[in-house]
């Protein structure tokens, strides 16, 4: 390689490294603003050209945290997120396990098919979705999205765990049945552990997916199993858009998810780098 090329193959490093930092500084600035307009008052956030300079203010969290149920809308969040995610990991992991052991002849067309489902529109299914649960009582309640979040979290929960599964040494699980562990035993001592960071990448994203998601919740409940999605929008009604208010709730809404993906960020990488996503 001649000296020309390399420094071509530099300053290409280079120009690479730039752009990549211009696209994360774009993708943060939301957040970034988010977070600034939540310390603004509602006169400040409307001002046009935004203020930059301003006394900052914690009124809106105050009324976000005190006049404004956030640890009823987090209770119920909390509950919905954690049996939602729970229940699909416990049906999605045998159906991966069995997905990626005893492959039958039909197995790219199931797992087609189950993914299939995640690709369903929410907007093509919210009427139905609301007369039944109208129907059987699930309307505004924490089992009816419980169901209906860990039906949509399952996909994922098979594709990311097959894929886990059907990456890890074949040698050690025969090794295991060679020494006469039994199904559970080879489950439960062998595959799990060795598939750890795979299952907490995918119990992550089932938070996430769970946490975030706002369409459904907002047509099925009303106020007794509202998540903090529906929080947020609480902050617009009939007297106009509370814009600091709601970035509060907005802050206070990402804050969990953030700090748990601070946390897991270590076991999150290794699960997405690990062969589930590729």
């Amino acid at each position: 390689m001649t000296l020309s090329m390399k420094r071509r193959k530099v300053w290409f490093g280079h120009a690479l490294s730039i752009v990549t930092i211009l696209i994360a500084l774009l993708a943060f600035f939301p957040i970034f603003w988010m977070v600034v307009t939540s310390f603004k008052t509602e006169g400040d956030a409307y001002t046009s050209p935004p203020t930059i300079v301003f006394k900052p203010t914690l009124e809106n969290y105050q009324i976000a945290l005190q006049q404004s149920h956030y640890f009823t809308y987090l209770g119920n969040t909390i509950v919905i997120t954690f049996f939602a995610a729970a229940a699909a990991l416990l049906l999605g992991i045998p159906a991966a396990y069995s997905l990626a052991y005893y492959p039958r002849r039909r197995n790219n067309f199931t797992l087609m098919w189950v993914m299939s489902t995640r690709m369903l529109p929410p907007v093509g299914v919210i009427v139905p979705l609301y007369v039944v649960f109208k129907n059987l009582a699930l309307f505004d309640t924490h089992l009816g999205l419980i169901l209906l979040y860990t039906t949509v979290n399952l996909p994922l929960v098979i594709w990311m765990m097959r894929s886990f599964f059907a990456d890890l040494p074949y040698e050690t699980i025969e090794a295991a049945r060679i020494d006469g562990a039994t199904l559970l035993q080879e489950f439960g001592y062998v595959i799990l552990p060795l598939a750890l960071p795979g299952l907490m990448a995918t119990l992550l994203l089932c938070v996430i997916f769970t946490w975030n998601e706002f369409f459904i919740a907002f047509n099925l409940t009303i106020t007794q199993a509202s998540p903090l999605s529906v929080f947020i929008v609480s902050f617009k009604t009939s007297e106009g858009l509370f814009w600091a208010k709601m970035s509060a709730a907005a802050t206070l809404t990402a804050l969990p998810v953030v700090i748990a993906g601070w946390v897991a960020q270590r076991q999150l990488v290794r699960g997405l780098t690990a062969g589930a996503v590729k």
